[in-house]
């Protein structure tokens, strides 16, 4: 999470105003799509003597430790991203350099876009001392830890119940079939977050894409239910469409968060708004987790999934 803030501060800095937008949504969906194929290939690569013995006898290394061979992937493709970062040209010469433009900055308006008026915003001297004062950033901090919060108590669930039984309320997926959705929607993340995106934040600006997407996704966590009645074929294409839409609800809304907090303070306060945004977004991941896996186990103790995914008996 601290990685993917240093990331956007590094967007900004490379990329000109107007290219903002999709220099952080690419960095974003990067993350996204990490987040998804990191679990994809556990499921693919994990226990690989009992997915591919042709490949992996049981009596090899693979065998003695089933995990490995995903974590083995992982690092190595980890140690080629860490190299390909010597070249990466330093942004600290722009700070230098623009000197005019930072002066121009400390009293920049900020300008966020709302549906009938735009609502300008002047970052004062205050604000500038202190971002904890700087009620832009702070909202939009707020909307990312928010979002955050669901998006791991989200994955936390979403797998869980895609391989629990039909009984249970579950989809009877095995782990191959939750790597193939997340597979899918780690594509979809790619071409919405490269193509569309960037014209609907140019069209609606970053607030107002929030709120849309904020609303839909909501509405589209109901749908989730009904999908455990369906039957084969018709529940893994239904699942594909729920996963791919939510995901992308869920990277529209970060993308345009993290647009707000690096628009709303100047250039030298980057680092400090990114860091703290982090840093209360991981407070809210450490209890996501917790807090999903222990509604889930209430409720399935007391067996209150038959009454949400099962039609009742008459």
């Amino acid at each position: 999470g601290l990685s993917v803030h240093y990331w956007m501060a590094y967007a900004i800095e490379v990329c000109r105003p107007e290219h903002h937008a999709i220099a952080l949504s690419l960095v974003s969906t990067a993350w996204a799509i990490g987040l998804i194929v990191g679990p994809t290939i556990g499921g693919y690569l994990a226990q690989p003597t009992e997915k591919y013995p042709k490949l992996f006898p049981v009596d090899s290394l693979f065998g003695r430790f089933p995990y490995f061979l995903p974590c083995l992937c992982i690092s190595v493709f980890s140690f080629l991203v860490l190299i390909s970062c010597i070249w990466l040209p330093e942004t600290l010469h722009n700070h230098n350099t623009d000197k005019k433009e930072d002066q121009a900055s400390e009293s920049l308006t900020v300008i966020f876009s709302n549906s009938e008026e735009i609502v300008e915003h002047n970052i004062t001297s205050t604000t500038k001392n202190n971002v904890l004062k700087n009620w832009p950033l702070m909202s939009s901090i707020i909307l990312f830890c928010i979002v955050s919060f669901d998006d791991m108590a989200y994955s936390e669930i979403f797998s869980l119940w895609a391989e629990s039984d039909r009984k249970y309320g579950g989809l009877s997926f095995s782990s191959e079939d939750v790597g193939q959705v997340l597979a899918i929607t780690g594509v979809s993340i790619l071409v919405y977050q490269t193509f569309i995106f960037p014209r609907i934040n140019r069209v609606l600006g970053p607030i107002n894409t929030s709120r849309v997407a904020i609303s839909l996704s909501v509405v589209l966590l109901f749908t989730y239910a009904p999908i455990t009645h369906l039957s084969r074929p018709w529940s893994s294409i239904a699942v594909n469409i729920a996963s791919i839409l939510k995901n992308n609800f869920l990277i529209t809304i970060v993308t345009s968060s993290f647009i707000l907090q690096n628009n709303s303070v100047t250039q030298g306060q980057r680092a400090t708004a990114n860091g703290l945004g982090t840093t209360l977004m991981s407070f809210c991941k450490t209890f996501a987790p917790a807090g999903a896996g222990i509604v889930a186990s209430i409720l399935e103790r007391h067996e209150i999934h038959f009454l949400i995914f099962q039609p009742p008996h008459i």
